[in-house]
């Protein structure tokens, strides 16, 4: 695949979704809708796999605690650290991949195959701003969800190292406080944001230029998966590098 083209015409069709906007009666359900599919409706998965995620993070930190010379309240300080700059935003981000980054691309891709998008231009709407326009929106909340993986996360956390008797209830919550930039929480939710438009904007084009019929749905759902996730690796490492370099 030329890298160069598809860059190029990703960014034509970013350019695409900002011009002749749709009526805001109408934009305003949609986006409502979007907001309610995509960030609402990903909840439960986000909870769920923060909670073990944070789990799993505090007992392996347990673990490998072996000199008796090291406080415990370092379990509640690795937790944080890794939850908050890491797990929460850029994991919770390649979930969302999959799960959101699939339905937008299937969803698009579906009225394209079905000839709908054709007709929205037939109409002289902006199909891109139609349909891509409310996903970027919606999106833009999406910091609340990695919010609420941060605390789940912790609270993850802190259930297995408490109730799994590796350190007190105290000694974690000192950790907690351990050392704490609140710069940390500013750079992660600018992490987020840069996640949520690659969230929204990457399986948009896979699934408004996809060629085919529908067997080449699924097909198109996949690819966008991985260039999302690509997207959101490279983006990841260029944002620390950039704000804690």
């Amino acid at each position: 695949m030329n890298y160069v083209s598809y860059i190029g015409s990703y960014a034509i069709m970013v350019r695409e979704v900002f011009k002749k906007p749709t009526k805001w009666s109408v934009m305003r359900t949609l986006i409502l809708k979007e907001i309610d599919e995509l960030i609402f409706g990903s909840l439960g998965i986000i909870i769920f796999i923060s909670l073990f995620i944070g789990g799993v993070v505090s007992i392996q930190t347990a673990l490998n605690l072996d000199n008796p010379l090291i406080p415990l309240s370092l379990i509640g300080f690795a937790t944080r650290q890794s939850v908050i700059l890491e797990f929460a935003p850029t994991f919770t981000s390649i979930i969302m991949a999959g799960k959101v980054g699939s339905y937008i691309t299937s969803s698009i891709g579906t009225m394209r195959v079905t000839e709908q998008i054709d007709a929205l231009e037939v109409m002289g709407v902006n199909s891109l701003n139609y349909l891509v326009f409310p996903k970027i929106i919606a999106m833009m909340i999406y910091p609340f969800a990695v919010a609420v993986a941060m605390y789940v996360g912790i609270l993850g956390g802190w259930m297995a190292a408490v109730f799994g008797d590796f350190t007190s209830s105290a000694e974690f919550i000192e950790g907690l406080q351990l050392d704490f930039k609140p710069f940390h929480i500013t750079y992660s939710f600018i992490k987020t944001f840069v996640f949520a438009f690659v969230l929204a904007t990457i399986p948009s084009y896979h699934g408004y230029y996809m060629e085919g019929g529908a067997l080449d749905v699924g097909k198109a759902a996949t690819t966008s998966f991985v260039w999302t996730s690509v997207a959101i690796i490279v983006m990841n490492f260029i944002l620390t590098q950039l704000l804690l370099g």
